[in-house]
């Protein structure tokens, strides 16, 4: 087993741990990447037009031989919509020719042993320095990958602290480059409520939040997660695994019993 250094809050060496099993987990890109696509696709809403729409009419066709198009037409004659076309695509009020279907299947699927590993392997990956550098962070300052913090750190509440912490641990350089790399989204998700893209800076993975999730989602790119909730869309944003990760000590400790396929 390998053993790795605990940091305090200052940057300094308080302790040393053994990193669990789950971080030599062989590297699948290929079962990242579904995960991430599976839990993308599960959040997109099913939309799309009635399938009746332009369809509730009378509206049949006269045939051949009468000297006018086969177009389906409104029966009667004495009322004003009596004899017009309708129903079919090129007619007023008629249906759409290839509609938005509500039916079609978006969500992609994937088993739950997959699930697992997929995550496994993703976790694996944020302790691979190459693959953590190939991912654009910069860890020029950042004395271990993975990174392994104090407890002290769930408790920390202000946005201030953080800053000064994470400063100390070599981290904020890689918060720096996620505020200057925002910029507007192309399109019209700008008016949307979407207006600005931020790249994904540091993840902070806690065993308990008991307010770091306060003191921390202030930092453009930062996101907090308590163990339990680990997912492949933290640990490979984008499906590319190797993000940036702050692990406390006891996350480190529960990992070992988390994602097995019993």
């Amino acid at each position: 087993m390998t053993k790795i250094k605990v940091y305090s809050l200052e940057g300094e060496t308080v302790d040393e741990i053994e990193l669990p099993t789950i971080f030599t987990e062989e590297f699948r890109p290929d079962l990242i990447k579904r995960a991430v696509i599976s839990s993308q696709t599960a959040r997109i809403q099913a939309w799309g037009t009635d399938p009746m729409a332009g369809k509730r009419t009378t509206a049949k066709s006269f045939g051949a031989g009468r000297g006018v198009a086969m177009v389906p037409r409104v029966k009667g004659s004495r009322h004003p919509a009596g004899s017009k076309g309708a129903f079919v695509p090129q007619a007023t009020g008629g249906r759409r020719a290839h509609p938005p279907r509500a039916a079609r299947i978006i969500h992609e699927k994937i088993n739950k042993k997959e699930k697992r590993l997929a995550i496994r392997s993703a976790v694996a990956a944020t302790a691979n320095q190459e693959l953590v550098e190939a991912r654009g962070h910069q860890i020029g300052a950042v004395p271990q990958i993975p990174l392994v913090v104090d407890d002290e750190l769930c408790k920390v509440k202000k946005t201030s602290e953080t800053r000064k912490i994470l400063k100390k641990l070599g981290v904020y350089d890689d918060v720096v480059r996620a505020k200057s790399g925002r910029k507007i989204r192309a399109g019209k998700g700008k008016t949307r409520g979407r207006k600005y893209k931020t790249p994904k800076g540091p993840l902070l993975v806690v065993g308990e939040d008991k307010g770091i999730s306060l003191g921390a989602r202030n930092h453009p790119g930062v996101d907090i997660v308590v163990v339990d909730n680990l997912n492949a869309e933290l640990l490979a944003p984008g499906t590319h695994p190797g993000r940036l990760t702050i692990y406390t000590k006891s996350a480190i400790e529960k990992l070992g019993e988390l994602f097995l396929n019993k």
